[in-house]
């Protein structure tokens, strides 16, 4: 199988909500990328972080320049995401 996102919601501190097709949701810790550096220094800002994540190729990216360019995009590979990141509830029917 080969994991692929549908829908991704911001969370709280750095934190996004990944939405599988199979029906999984698992919880991602950006943390970690965006305090080593490197290309991810982009959305240290946490409202850039928010409003530049999207869905490109079947996985968690951001837009940052949006221009809807995968070549510019930040992405994490869905099989990461998947297998590293904690099993988590749909934080909208918590809301409901």
């Amino acid at each position: 199988m080969f994991p692929e996102v549908i829908q991704v919601l911001p969370g709280d501190d750095f934190t996004a909500y990944v939405y599988f097709a199979d029906g999984q949701i698992r919880l991602f810790d950006a943390k970690p990328l965006i305090e080593a550096g490197g290309v991810f220094e982009q959305i240290r800002d946490e409202t850039r972080f928010r409003e530049t994540m999207t869905v490109m190729n079947g996985t968690l990216s951001w837009d940052p320049d949006g221009s809807r360019n995968e070549a510019k995009s930040l992405d994490i590979d869905p099989y990461v995401i998947y297998l590293e990141s904690p099993a988590a509830r749909d934080p909208l029917e918590r809301a409901m």
